[in-house]
């Protein structure tokens, strides 16, 4: 099968710690030689020892062949080395000169170097322009939100250990020329005397649909790395991919990046199937119909580029009744998304409502003569 043909099919990027890899990287200061950090704020490089500020030069990132895929490789791994941590399994890939202290998953030390190779090196990254601080008020407002999360939680809910992460995806851009063929229906009624009553009975009334649908997509964001399931990640949209930088190890400065674990033609691959989805329902979209019979598209893909990036991520947790719920913050934008504790008292409060709601609104029917 050519890479070009679209063969739908259906695949879940589960979370696991297991499979998870970052890396950090440091900057000296030209004044007094302290590690620098990157300041997402100022979007440059400040030195929190000495206070000077130095800018990056900002490029541009750029569109990549599609061919480029099939000529990845291991090349990151001269500068990095890999640590894993004891406790969750997570694994850190961090400059040859850090060492790494603690977990960004669990907050354990428990952490021992390995002999793995880091992984392919991305072209292009979208900056940090969110901070920590302002990343913790937003985890503190979106679990007071979540309705179902004991009350207790939300008043103490505290973000422990958030980190910096830039998370790797593979975004692609592709011009699709698709061919279609199938039935539809349409309900129609009408009424008759059954026994002295009129009954109401719907047929379907079926046509034929066919013809050729042109359709462009613009950076279909994939999950490189089992760390941020792909739900996930598309809850934590939009990251301004259009407007990412060329790749450089200064935006990584006091952040952590974490190692993909999915090569671009598997993401490729997830890829195609949401392409496919999208051109599926967008032709059914320009139809007025009820049911789809039967229903055949053919996908043609031309013109295909990537970008292999990293996106901004704060990672954390918190703690409650001995056990840790992670959230992730878009870097970006802000967005949160994660797991709380959910109260069974809450849960049942809510169902009996609703039942109460049903049994209410039955007899307010059959009140009015219904």
């Amino acid at each position: 099968m050519s890479e070009n043909n679209v063969n739908p099919y259906d695949e879940e990027n589960e979370y696991s710690r297991s499979e998870i890899e970052n890396d950090t990287t440091v900057t000296k200061c030209p004044a007094c030689g302290a590690n620098m950090v990157f300041d997402p704020e100022d979007g440059c490089l400040y030195c929190e020892h000495c206070g000077t500020k130095q800018a990056i030069k900002e490029r541009g990132s750029e569109e990549m062949a599609f061919e480029r895929l099939l000529n990845e490789n291991n090349n990151w791994s001269d500068e990095t080395h890999v640590f894993r941590c004891e406790n969750c399994g997570a694994k850190e890939v961090l400059d040859k000169r850090e060492i790494a202290k603690q977990c960004p998953f669990c907050g354990t030390t428990n952490i021992v170097e390995t002999d793995e190779l880091s992984g392919v090196k991305p072209n292009a990254v979208v900056p940090f322009r969110l901070g920590k601080e302002e990343a913790c008020d937003n985890v503190k407002k979106w679990a007071k939100k979540k309705l179902f999360a004991p009350r207790k939680f939300k008043k103490s809910a505290n973000p422990e250990d958030v980190k910096g992460v830039y998370n790797p995806a593979f975004s692609f851009d592709t011009a699709t020329h698709s061919r279609y063929s199938g039935v539809l229906g349409k309900y129609y009624y009408k009424t008759k005397q059954v026994n002295g009553k009129t009954v109401r009975e719907r047929y379907v009334k079926y046509f034929d649909i066919g013809g050729d649908y042109d359709m462009f997509f613009d950076d279909i964001l994939i999950q490189a790395s089992t760390a941020i399931a792909q739900k996930s990640l598309d809850k934590m949209q939009p990251f301004d991919t259009n407007n990412s930088m060329e790749y450089s190890q200064e935006y990584l400065s006091g952040f952590t990046a974490n190692q993909f674990t999915k090569d671009g033609l598997k993401c490729w691959d997830e890829a195609k199937s949401l392409i496919y989805n999208k051109v599926k329902a967008s032709i059914l979209a320009g139809y007025d119909y009820d049911i789809v019979s039967s229903f055949n598209v053919s996908v043609e893909c031309n013109d295909i580029t990537y970008k292999y990036l990293l996106l901004p991520v704060y990672v954390g947790h918190c703690s409650w009744k001995a056990k840790i719920y992670n959230f992730f913050v878009n870097g970006f934008n802000g967005k949160v998304t994660g797991k709380t504790p959910v109260s069974p008292l809450r849960v049942g409060i809510a169902v009996l409502i609703g039942i109460a709601a049903i049994v209410g609104l039955y007899f307010l029917y059959k009140y009015l003569g219904g």
